[in-house]
């Protein structure tokens, strides 16, 4: 896990997804084969972290681990954008399980339900389609190695 700018993670965002702006945090899934037992890795802007956590009244130590459980979940195979709301009830439980505030797909919720938006929004974060291996996406979710 790497924890760093919000300068690196927009050349992280740009190289991998072709998106030239930062973003909050970027999962980079394992090659498979390549490592056994290792899911990935995970990027996190502790700039747009702690700009968040600022705004949301909570510590940037608990947003690093909001960020981080969300990208965790998009290592093992969730896609927000695509499963049918899978990815956010997982995700809630194990939030209010460890106590964590709230989490980034409930923010996107809250915000395509006329609330104020923190931090970034692609979207409905629930799609029509069933958990599937996601592709590269941002804010949490899936990059690809493909060119790394």
């Amino acid at each position: 896990m790497l924890v760093t700018s919000s300068r690196e993670l927009k050349g992280l965002n740009r190289r991998f997804r072709g998106k030239n702006k930062p973003t909050d945090v970027l999962s980079f899934p394992a090659i498979p084969g390549v490592m056994r037992g290792f899911a990935g890795d995970v990027a996190i802007s502790a700039e747009i972290a702690a700009r968040n956590a600022r705004q949301l009244g909570h510590t940037a130590a608990e947003e690093i681990r909001i960020l981080t459980l969300h990208a965790v979940l998009h290592l093992a195979g969730y896609d927000h954008e695509q499963d049918n709301g899978e990815m956010a009830r997982k995700e809630a439980r194990l939030r209010k399980s460890l106590g964590l505030p709230v989490g980034l797909i409930e923010r996107r919720e809250r915000t395509d339900h006329g609330k104020v938006r923190i931090g970034k929004s692609k979207g409905p974060p629930n799609g029509a389609r069933s958990r599937r291996p996601a592709k590269p996406t941002g804010s949490g979710s899936r990059a690809t190695r493909a060119s790394r």
